[in-house]
């Protein structure tokens, strides 16, 4: 019991060490840097590309924490409530972030900055993700 929680501790700093390096590293570009620097809606919408998939990354890495948080928990006390309830959660969340990115595109399309509103959405709900699962912790 003591060397799982000895584990788990130094775990937990090493994840949270790496999610810190990453959160800097993805941070450079973000949906202001893009909207100040690309006018035209094809390079805007190049330009989310990349913060949606770092924030992607980073929303993963988080995920993947509070998974490893639960899993420990649930080997400890048996109880495996919270880390499915936690995976339903995450499901559910996915299908929400597109659901309402979706709308909102659909609602603005044909247009060609339909994309680039859907990416805003994605990254926005995500980066609100991060903050709720950087909380937890």
């Amino acid at each position: 019991m003591k060397l799982i929680r000895k584990y788990t501790h130094y775990s937990l700093l090493c994840i949270a060490s790496i999610i810190s390096y990453q959160a800097s590293a993805l941070n450079e570009k973000t949906i202001e840097v893009c909207e100040q620097n690309y006018n035209k809606v094809d390079e805007l919408s190049m330009c989310f590309d990349s913060v949606k998939e770092n924030v992607d990354k980073e929303m993963q890495t988080w995920i993947n924490n509070q998974t490893f948080v639960l899993e420990e928990f649930s080997i400890v006390t048996g109880r495996r409530a919270a880390l499915n309830m936690f995976k339903r959660s995450q499901r559910n969340f996915i299908t929400y972030r597109e659901n309402n990115c979706r709308w909102q595109y659909l609602h603005i399309s044909p247009d060609k900055k339909a994309a680039s509103a859907y990416k805003k959405c994605y990254i926005l709900l995500t980066q609100s993700r991060i903050k709720e699962l950087s909380r937890l912790n």
